[in-house]
């Protein structure tokens, strides 16, 4: 590999790390306010199923694309490294 494809595989993995730096940061604080939503009111009593509505339905399905985008990156960073 000569002297420029290197420093592009280089420059490419930096750009992969902030990107997973990024979407973990932001996959831990939805996590964090999934948890600080559900409220310790509930702790005490019988759980009853309830369908996520309104921001708590927002919430969970933003985690599952995170968790999603975060292991993609993860591959595609130990894929070009």
């Amino acid at each position: 590999m000569d002297m420029t494809g290197t420093f592009l595989t280089i420059i490419g993995t930096s750009y992969l790390n902030v990107i997973q730096i990024i979407v973990s940061a932001v996959l831990v604080v939805v996590i964090l306010l999934q948890v600080r939503g559900s409220g310790f009111g509930e702790l005490g009593t019988q759980s009853v199923s309830r369908t996520r509505r309104g921001v708590e339905k927002t919430l969970f399905q933003a985690t599952i694309v995170l968790a999603i985008v975060f292991i993609l990156v993860s591959m595609w960073s130990v894929r070009s490294s």
